[in-house]
């Protein structure tokens, strides 16, 4: 990973056409904890994995309200994450302030690009170690950008960015063509599900995450965690309505009788659960 010969200076160019300053700011992203979007015709969900450095400490916001109708949710060094919400927050208020109308939401995240892109032509800046998914609603409708540190934007319908945030990827590809139709609520639960994929072993509670939401009638609103933690507890009771009709229509299934031969050589009827291996099993 380290290049000492290439990566001592940010507007070095390797031989094989890379800034490996630019490279190590986006393996910064990796490596912070997960943060996912998702957006649907009417809304856009934000949802971040919450880890503390210790059990003795909080954890670092990683969302952030931008302007009524803009949120962020971060991903990296939080530090630079909140230079980058001061500045957005301040352009939202001039162009307010000069138009009297809120700013376009692709307009933001161009602005900002173009901020993070100047870094990595300086000599005395380096660029900044943080990932943004930005939610956003305007007259076009709602919208979901990612910014890199690289200085590139790109819209999505879902997406998600951190550490081991492929598996929340792959959530995501299996149910993004459902989402255009999903309602709020349904959009929070798929959220909450991806960031359980992210997870992975540990228990998904409203300590260990955050959601928040903006719709083209809503204005932008983190959760608080009484409300987090109901649509949790609304996931886990929508898994056990789904096992019990799932053990109901085993129940309601005839044994399945199968045709086995007997080590004797002689022919038998044995039925689905009955003692011994069947042929398949040995």
């Amino acid at each position: 990973m380290f290049r000492n010969q290439y990566d001592t200076d940010v507007t070095t160019w390797s031989p094989a056409g890379r800034l490996h300053q630019v490279e190590y700011a986006m393996e910064a992203v990796k490596q912070g904890s997960a943060a996912i979007g998702l957006r649907s015709r009417t809304h856009v969900v934000l949802a971040t994995v919450n880890k503390a450095s210790s059990e003795l400490s909080a954890h670092q916001k990683k969302l952030f309200k931008i302007d009524n109708h803009i949120g962020i949710a971060m991903a990296g060094l939080t530090a630079d994450g909140r230079v980058l919400s001061r500045y957005m927050r301040s352009e939202c208020i001039n162009h307010n302030f000069v138009y009297e109308s809120p700013l376009p939401v692709g307009r933001l995240v161009v602005q900002v690009a173009d901020k993070a892109q100047v870094c990595t032509q300086r000599s005395w800046k380096r660029p900044y170690g943080v990932g943004l998914l930005v939610a956003g609603t305007d007259e076009t409708g709602p919208h979901l950008y990612q910014n890199c540190p690289s200085g590139n934007y790109f819209e999505f319908h879902a997406f998600a960015i951190g550490s081991r945030s492929q598996a929340a990827k792959t959530y995501l590809e299996r149910k993004f063509e459902t989402f255009m139709e999903c309602s709020k609520e349904e959009l929070i639960r798929h959220a909450l599900y991806a960031v359980k994929e992210s997870l992975q072993e540990e228990e998904l509670s409203s300590a260990n995450c955050g959601v928040a939401i903006v719709g083209v009638d809503d204005d932008f609103v983190i959760l608080d965690p009484k409300s987090l933690q109901e649509y949790i507890d609304s996931l886990e009771g929508g898994k056990e309505e789904q096992q019990n009709k799932l053990d109901t229509e085993d129940e309601g299934r005839s044994p399945a009788v199968i045709q086995r031969q007997d080590t004797s050589g002689r022919g038998g009827i044995g039925v689905g659960g009955a003692e011994g291996p069947t042929d398949m099993e040995t």
